[in-house]
């Protein structure tokens, strides 16, 4: 197994800890926090130790990787300072917020020769992994548009101090809490992204950084993909790949944080539709044990870095295209 440390103990940190009690890759062996509550939740929950800083759980000789769930704008930072420290990295959404941060971040962990692994848990889900095999094959022909909408209401308890509500820490707050995924998602079927549109506004909530965003991305292949996020209704998520002999659709029914299956349907032409069900499966933890296994020898990591790239750069033209209403390249 590998030592990890968790570094940031919110909603999400402390999901991973749960997801990975059960794990024989990584043995979550330290939570890091600066807010007390946060760091004695973990411990009365878990029992697993903790600290009050990053840098105190770098030092450790214990501790061979660090799994970020800390704020988007510390993530460059904290991977370059992993990297230097001999750390394997498992950094969650985004992994960077510009492209050049991304670069850099990328660079260190190549030069270090340590795995990065990135919180992109829909790519493991067993329905996802299905159509991207079917693709692959052929059973879809040419790809032309990839739709998708990955919608939650998680976000209206919050604060309104919390750093995924702030303008200026997260200007577009949908893109980064689901959308982003999507974004992965249609990349990794549909390849380098090339130019996009983004709308972003406020209609259901009091977020100041918009609770309804639409994505429209082409790409150099000359297909398209129509995204969207939104943090005012009630959980929705579906994606389609529709292709030049077929196409499938996902449904989700529930959200990921607690996945209970998925519906899909599956239509060929001239034939009749294929309703399939697929039960409940920890994809999250498959993520984090496909880093695992990578950072212990025993593979690669599926998501290769060019792709991480891509999808960092993406979110920053999101971002511009929501800011000026223009399409902005990528």
């Amino acid at each position: 197994m590998i030592n990890a440390a968790v570094i940031g103990l919110g909603w999400w940190g402390q999901t991973i800890a749960r997801a990975l009690a059960k794990s024989d890759v990584i043995k979550p062996l330290l939570g890091a926090d600066p807010l007390e509550g946060a760091r004695n939740k973990l411990a009365a929950e878990t029992g697993i130790a903790t600290c009050a800083s990053f840098e105190e759980a770098l030092a450790r000789s214990d501790i061979q990787a660090v799994i970020l769930c800390s704020p988007q704008t510390e993530h460059a930072a904290q991977i370059e300072a992993a990297a230097r420290a001999g750390k394997h990295v498992f950094c969650e959404k985004p992994l960077c917020t510009t492209g050049a941060d991304a670069e850099r971040a990328i660079a260190a962990v190549r030069q270090a020769g340590v795995t990065l692994g990135i919180g992109h848990e829909r790519r493991f889900e067993p329905a996802v992994i299905d159509m991207k095999q079917r693709f692959a094959d052929g059973e879809f022909g040419q790809a032309l548009v990839f739709e998708a909408n990955f919608s939650q209401d998680k976000f209206l308890s919050l604060p309104a101090n919390n750093w995924r509500l702030s303008p200026t820490e997260n200007p577009v707050g949908p893109l980064s809490a689901t959308g982003i995924h999507l974004v992965d998602l249609s990349i990794s079927f549909l390849g380098q992204p090339k130019q996009v549109w983004a709308h972003l506004a406020t209609r259901g909530s009091h977020f100041a950084n918009g609770d309804m965003l639409s994505i429209m991305l082409t790409f150099e292949s000359g297909a398209s993909a129509t995204l969207t996020a939104v943090l005012a209704t009630p959980f929705m998520g579906r994606l389609a790949l529709l292709g030049s002999k077929g196409w499938m659709e996902i449904r989700d029914r529930t959200h990921p944080e607690h996945p209970t299956g998925w519906d899909v349907t599956r239509v060929l032409r001239d034939a009749a539709p294929i309703v399939t069900e697929y039960p409940a499966h920890p994809a999250v933890r498959d993520n984090l044990e496909a880093f695992g296994r990578a950072a212990l020898g025993m593979g690669v990591y599926p998501v290769p870095h060019h792709e991480m790239l891509a999808n960092v750069r993406t979110f920053e033209a999101i971002q511009r295209s929501a800011a000026s209403g223009r399409i902005e390249s990528i």
